[in-house]
């Protein structure tokens, strides 16, 4: 278990083995879990409206979270600015994220596989997105 600055559990933070079992039991009881992810490097207004409304597709909302290797890989030297822990924090605190699973690979797949969430939200950022989009235009 991880403890914030101010000493409390972070039960929304979690490995991928540990939050497996809680989504099975949400899913027996009729929740929809919804997921979503990204690097959440430097959060901004844009984050927000894209967590609530991933949220309002469901009754969960799951953030897989780049852990601060992969950020590296993705953005570049001097990235992340904000460190995976602090970054976790900060997106727990949010009322529309009910947990953060941090992942090391470049892409959400493995995770994704294993969560079997029921919706999963991408942003505008994602190239298969903007290759539908363009299609649709």
């Amino acid at each position: 278990m991880q403890l914030s600055a101010h000493g409390d559990l972070l039960d929304s933070i979690f490995t991928l083995s540990k939050r497996f079992c809680g989504l099975a039991a949400t899913k027996r009881n009729g929740r929809r879990v919804v997921f979503t992810n990204g690097c959440f490097d430097l959060l901004h207004p844009g984050h927000i409206r894209s967590l609530e409304h991933a949220r309002s597709l469901g009754d969960a909302l799951i953030v897989g979270l780049n852990s601060d290797a992969s950020v590296k890989q993705l953005k570049g030297q001097g990235r992340p600015v904000i460190p995976e822990g602090e970054r976790a924090e900060i997106l727990a605190a949010l009322e529309c994220v009910d947990g953060v699973v941090i992942f090391d690979d470049l892409t959400p797949q493995r995770t994704i596989a294993s969560l079997l969430p029921d919706v999963l939200v991408k942003g505008g950022d994602w190239a298969g997105d903007k290759n539908r989009r363009s299609r649709r235009s």
